[in-house]
């Protein structure tokens, strides 16, 4: 494989090329911005530079201007301005105070302190001339301020104001310059970092459009011939050790890959398609390709599988559709005797049920002569129980003639106890009561018999009470028996309507039975052209078995 810079480095490489720039970019401008910065306040400084230097020497001037304004006019407002620049506005101290703030070199201090000197040497001669003016002497005060010593004071002032002016305004517009020329390098070189960057960035885009964007144009064709499963389509493209090269050497692999695949599925299912079921798969499949491997060697194991089973099993339905053609004709065979034997059954049932019906009416008969004398039967038990209530009557008559007998025999008791006592009274009386003797002996003779009566009574009503409770059980027991006869011809009955209700079922059901045996008469014919047709069909089925045989037997299996 040719070996190649890999578009990644390449892209890196460049790519930190543009980073750095624009890092050294962002370096620059920070630098210029603190350039820039210190320009601004470098012409800021200049300006109050000279603006106090001005403002000291303006306040000079001024001081000098009315000094000689008030030797010459005289008037007390010079005067005035004088001094009140001197104490109040103080324009020379301020201005040299904020140069000094501000920053000024030794050489400029030197020059403001001899400025100060030579200031300082005027003060005596305006302090005098403007005396002098006070005191009427304005021509002497003008000789001071315009004398020779004065002017030539000034004159060095004003000279030295002018090395002063010249002095700074050098520096600052070196200061300046210098600041000037490093913003200017400084704006050449981010002008130069900005180029390097957009060089990067055009050999970057060519490097992708060349390097990257073309050949996944080209890989984008290939993929598309491949994803319409064109394998033999042209690739122009080489391998080499980039990304782009590795991914074209991924897709000749890919295709070589695919074709062995597509080579070795074609080949085995030809085979197949040939009836050859005795073959393998590769066993260089790989990655999601081995579930198509398995699958074609399932579907061989399962094909090799099937098809023995059924040889197998053509084999066992030609032998057993022999079987089964000699079983369905000995079926029909049976089937017709069967139909023989249903006919004769039913014929002979048919006569059973004609005697059924016969007894049916017999057992209707005897229902019917068995409720009439279940009728007779409940009458008797009518009678018999009146006569149990009149028997039960009579019982408790004899009892009260039992109780009215007692009440006679007491009766008879008291009388012969009154008789007794009648004949003690009677023997008591002697004479007298003879009579009454007689009578008391008659009333306990008649006593007597009728005790004896109540007792004669007594027995016969015992003998009647014990023969009417003879009766009365005699009568329970009769009536008792009755009532089992009762209860035994309502069962009777009963079994009598159940035999015939029996009998008539079994009437309806022969009928059924009758009706039954004539569709089995008729099902039986119907089995029989059925097992018939079974028999064709058996042979039918023997040779489809023998010609599936014949046809599995062409696949080569294992």
């Amino acid at each position: 494989m040719k070996k190649t810079m890999s578009q990644t480095l390449l892209t890196l490489i460049l790519n930190g090329i543009s980073i750095l720039s624009l890092i050294f970019m962002t370096l620059c401008l920070y630098s210029y911005r603190n350039v820039n910065t210190k320009l601004n306040q470098a012409n800021a400084e200049r300006f109050d530079l000279t603006y106090n230097a001005n403002r000291f020497m303006n306040g000079s001037s001024y001081l000098t201007n009315e000094v000689r304004a008030f030797a010459s006019t005289g008037r007390q407002e010079h005067f005035d301005n004088y001094w009140n620049e001197v104490n109040t506005l103080q324009n020379r101290d301020k201005g040299v105070a904020a140069m000094q703030a501000i920053g000024i070199t030794a050489a400029e201090q030197k020059m403001i302190d001899d400025m100060y000197a030579l200031s300082n040497q005027l003060v005596p001669l305006e302090d005098e001339a403007m005396k002098n003016v006070q005191d009427g002497k304005r021509a002497a005060a003008i000789e001071y301020v315009y004398g020779e010593a004065y002017n030539a004071s000034i004159a060095q002032i004003n000279t030295l104001k002018e090395q002063f002016l010249a002095t700074l305004e050098k520096r600052t517009s070196e200061q300046i310059n210098n600041l000037e020329q490093a913003s200017n390098q400084i704006r050449i070189r981010m002008i130069l970092a900005l180029v390097l960057v957009e060089i990067m960035l055009l050999f970057n885009i060519l490097l992708v459009r060349l390097k990257v964007l073309r050949p996944v144009m080209t890989i984008k064709k290939q993929m598309a011939e491949i994803s319409q499963g064109n394998l033999s389509a042209e690739f122009a493209l080489t391998p080499d050790t980039s990304e782009i090269g590795s991914l074209v050497a991924s897709i000749h692999e890919t295709k070589r890959e695919l074709k062995k695949y597509i080579s070795d599925i074609d080949t085995t299912l030809t085979q197949m398609a040939h009836g050859n079921m005795d073959q393998t798969t590769g066993n260089d499949y790989r990655g999601e390709f081995l579930p198509i491997q398995r699958a074609l060697g399932q579907i061989l194991d399962s094909l090799n599988s099937a098809l023995s089973q059924i040889n197998q099993t053509s084999e066992r339905v030609s032998g057993e559709s022999d079987r089964m053609s000699t079983s369905a004709q000995s079926l029909a065979d049976g089937a017709t005797e069967q139909a023989a034997a249903v006919e004769e059954l039913s014929a002979s049932i048919l006569e059973i049920s004609k005697q059924v019906n016969s007894t049916s009416e017999d057992a209707n008969n005897a229902n019917k002569a068995s409720e009439e004398a279940m009728t007779h039967l409940m009458l008797c038990n009518e009678k018999m129980e009146a006569l149990r209530v009149a028997i039960e009557d009579i019982s408790n008559s004899s009892r009260q003639i039992g109780g009215i007998t007692k009440t006679i025999q007491d009766i008879s008791l008291q009388t012969n106890i009154l008789a007794l006592n009648a004949s003690v009274e009677a023997a008591r009386a002697g004479e007298a009561g003879k009579g009454f003797a007689v009578v008391a002996g008659e009333v306990q003779s008649l006593a007597n018999k009728s005790s004896e009566s109540a007792k004669n009574i007594s027995e016969l009503i015992e003998k009647s009470i014990k023969q009417v409770q003879s009766g009365a059980a005699l009568s329970v027991e009769t009536m008792n028996a009755l009532t089992q006869v009762i209860s035994s011809g309502e069962q009777s009955a009963a079994m009598i309507g159940r035999i015939a209700s029996f009998a008539t079922q079994e009437a309806e059901s022969l009928e059924q039975v009758t009706e039954g045996m004539n569709q089995i008469s008729d099902v039986v014919q119907t089995n029989a052209a059925t097992a018939e047709d079974s028999a064709s069909s058996a042979q039918k089925l023997r040779r489809s078995a023998e010609e599936l045989r014949i046809a599995v037997s062409k696949f080569q299996l294992r």
